[in-house]
């Protein structure tokens, strides 16, 4: 079977497969929220924990490396790389979970213990874009901001 396509095919399908793709701008984030579940107690708590740093609640340490996020004119997606460790009754820490939290669908990466649930909720304390920290970004060259061009935004109040 022979397959002939005209020029004006070809040349949309190149262009389709070579142009770009659009992408929303990943907002770096120093700060993730988590909410956690005590189901002896029912106590539910929601606590922050700066990247880096760890959190306890009840038998779990929380370590989150990053968290990202997206700019409000975006679909919603927030994600952070988690470290949980349990500790045990002899004292010793044992590593439970190591991977990817998605605050939209909490259900598919969050932590499941007998005792305690802990899932991530948002992320907080923006720090800066990728295009930034890669370097792209308005002031990465050290200059003052991109200003808007119709000036800055003002609050309307209604009466």
């Amino acid at each position: 079977m022979n397959l002939r396509l005209s020029p004006v095919v070809v040349t949309l399908l190149a262009a389709a497969l070579l142009s770009p793709r659009a992408s929303a701008e990943r907002i770096s984030n120093g700060v993730a929220v988590f909410a956690a579940l005590d189901k002896v107690t029912a106590r539910t708590s929601k606590f922050e924990v700066p990247l880096n740093e760890t959190v306890q609640f009840g038998a779990l340490k929380v370590t989150p490396r990053v968290c990202y996020s997206r700019p409000p004119t975006e679909p919603p997606k927030t994600t952070s790389f988690v470290e949980v460790d349990e500790i045990e009754l002899d004292g010793h820490e044992k590593r439970i979970f190591t991977g990817w939290m998605f605050a939209e669908s909490p259900g598919l990466n969050a932590v499941e213990h007998p005792v305690f649930d802990v899932w991530l909720t948002g992320c907080e304390k923006p720090t800066g874009s990728m295009a930034q920290e890669d370097g792209a970004g308005p002031d990465a060259a050290g200059g003052a901001p991109t200003e808007l061009p119709f000036g800055p935004a003002r609050r309307r109040v209604r009466r």
